[in-house]
């Protein structure tokens, strides 16, 4: 494998366990050549609120249709 694109495609193949510890090996790569963690984001009051209320309303049409 040589491109990202047959490494995605590999990756896609594997068992969710084997991703995982795929993802795990490539995060310690990454810490191991100096990548940095990105910073937190902050998020206001009313982007929660409305992050709730659209979460709560996809909840009840899933409710409603099964």
């Amino acid at each position: 494998m040589s491109t990202l694109g047959e490494i995605e495609a590999a990756a896609d193949a594997l068992a969710s366990k084997q991703k995982q510890e795929l993802m795990l090996f490539l995060a310690a790569r990454l810490r191991a050549n100096g990548a940095k963690v990105p910073e937190s984001r902050v998020f206001s009051s009313d982007e929660i609120a409305n992050w709730i209320t659209r979460d709560e309303a996809d909840l009840a049409r899933f409710k409603a249709n099964t």
